[in-house]
């Protein structure tokens, strides 16, 4: 469907990532049985890449790191840009997603409570430019852009920053009107939110919603008629849930933090923690927290009954429960599931994912902050303002999560794993199903680094199901100008 010629990262553990994936991609299928050991730790990634150079050059050909933008980084990357252009017979796309800090509802609330902050000022408002530049340069087909639906009401000295960024877009080909934006979805309401994407809509185990803009070439664009809306994103007849995609997984216990770490110590850490939470349930005197401290008392006794204690890291294999996730993200001849590990938390923080885990199960959804017994409270002054109502959130089994964000490298609080017994956050791999990242797609860098890299990608299925409707359309467009139809896209 596409030929990936260029991909761009600035960052150097996401770079890493990015160009092992190229790497794999260069056996076009037929994966050597090597790569599967790496993954098991059976091989060293200096004996990989020297057991295959040419699948390795190619890679590095492929993946760049460098900070578009940044001073002396055009003279890099033009080059390159030129000659994608003057080679690919004007079958080129331009995919990306500019930062975002200044636009998430996060990032703008954090701004507010700078005194001497200026919006007109902050250059991230107009890192999406350099994303324009590059469009002037390349001229591709067509373009699909991706940022957070906090663009679509971020402002700038009051002006609406949205509109700007589609006129730019519109105009990058030299002309006002020089390209085309359409909705992916059929049926979309008319105006800014036409553009915006709900990934478990389209088959995702994910509440993410994501602004995404494909934009064709407006001589390419002029005989489509209303071909894109026969080729539009597919609505999913149901949403996929968290439990779809980590029921199966092997369990872990969390870590500890702020302390020596190992498997008894956890124990009767975990245990008072359980023991904690029960009691200051009880104090509440709350039908409902009664309930919740029952529970929690049971499985206090069960865990210090128990004589075994889970691990903290396993590579076994994992079933999905889900048939068309379960296509999507096992690898068969997979032997070791990597990237998931447990990361430590403090006790304080056990005893509230105990509570909370535990309130999830009972009820079907993750308590609110007024739901918190007062001894459970954390000691932040903006606990009972409204403000972080979900400072804790468990992922419900029976719902798609709540939106996987970077966020969950800091603490893990807003990703709480819904099986009480495990009492911890979800690790990078539970993250990574949630974002629809292959089993074999292995995260490198630090367990912090590798949390950031999930955090801020678009689910690979959502991506793959897009680039599915960009080629059927475009197809379609060359095909009304009788143009070739057995078409090979270079995505840059």
């Amino acid at each position: 469907m596409f030929d990936i010629v260029l991909s761009v990262e600035k960052e150097a553990s996401a770079f890493a990532t990015l160009r092992l994936r190229s790497f794999y991609r260069q056996f076009d299928g037929e994966v050597p049985d090597e790569y599967y050991e790496f993954i098991a730790g059976k091989l060293t990634h200096e004996r990989l890449i020297a057991l295959f150079p040419e699948q390795w050059k190619s890679a590095c050909r492929e993946t760049v790191r460098l900070e578009l933008g940044s001073a002396g980084s055009n003279t890099v990357i033009d080059p390159m840009l030129d000659k994608i252009r003057e080679s690919s017979d004007d079958r080129v796309i331009l995919v990306g997603g500019p930062p975002c800090q200044a636009y998430s509802l996060v990032g703008r609330s954090r701004n507010r409570g700078i005194a001497s902050y200026v919006a007109s000022k902050d250059h991230r408002h107009f890192l999406y430019r350099e994303y324009i530049r590059i469009l002037q340069r390349l001229r591709p087909v067509a373009f699909v852009m991706e940022n957070v639906k906090g663009i679509l009401s971020a402002k700038v000295d009051g002006e609406s920053i949205f509109p700007k960024v589609l006129s730019d877009l519109r105009a990058a080909g030299g002309k006002h009107d020089s390209y085309r934006i359409f909705p992916l979805v059929t049926g979309a309401k008319a105006g800014t939110k036409e553009h915006l994407i709900q990934a478990e809509m389209h088959g995702i185990p994910q509440c993410r919603h994501r602004v995404i803009l494909f934009g064709i070439r407006a001589d390419v664009a002029d005989g489509l008629g209303d071909t894109l809306f026969e080729n539009a994103l597919d609505t999913a007849s149901n949403r996929p849930s968290v439990g779809d995609v980590l029921r199966g997984m092997p369990p872990l216990r969390s870590g500890l933090s702020k302390t020596a770490d190992g498997a008894e110590t956890w124990k009767t850490v975990v245990v008072e923690a359980f023991k904690e939470a029960a009691e200051a349930a009880f104090v509440e005197e709350c039908h409902v927290l009664d309930g919740v401290a029952a529970r929690l008392v049971e499985l206090a006794a069960e865990l210090e009954a128990s004589s075994e204690v889970l691990p903290r890291s396993s590579g076994a294999f994992s079933a999905i429960q889900h048939n068309a996730l379960a296509a999507w993200l096992i690898d068969p001849r997979l032997t070791f599931l990597p990237n998931h590990e447990s990361r430590g938390h403090m006790s304080a923080d056990l005893a509230r994912y105990a509570f909370a885990s535990t309130f999830s199960s009972l009820h079907g959804a993750s308590p609110k902050a007024s739901d918190y017994p007062e001894g459970l409270a954390p000691n932040h002054k903006n606990w009972k303002s409204g403000k972080f109502k979900d400072r804790f959130r468990v992922q419900t089994w029976n719902d798609p999560s709540s939106t996987v964000t970077s966020h969950i490298s800091k603490d893990g609080h807003y990703f709480i794993h819904p099986d009480p017994l495990q009492c911890r956050s979800l690790t990078v791999r539970e993250a990574a199903r949630l974002q629809t990242f292959p089993d074999n797609y292995l995260f490198q860098g630090n367990r912090t680094e590798q949390y950031v890299q999930v955090g801020n990608a678009v689910p690979p299925l959502l991506a793959n199901k897009i680039a599915e409707v960009v080629s059927r359309t475009l197809v379609s467009a060359f095909d009304a100008l009788n143009s070739v139809t057995d078409l090979r896209l270079f995505a840059a």
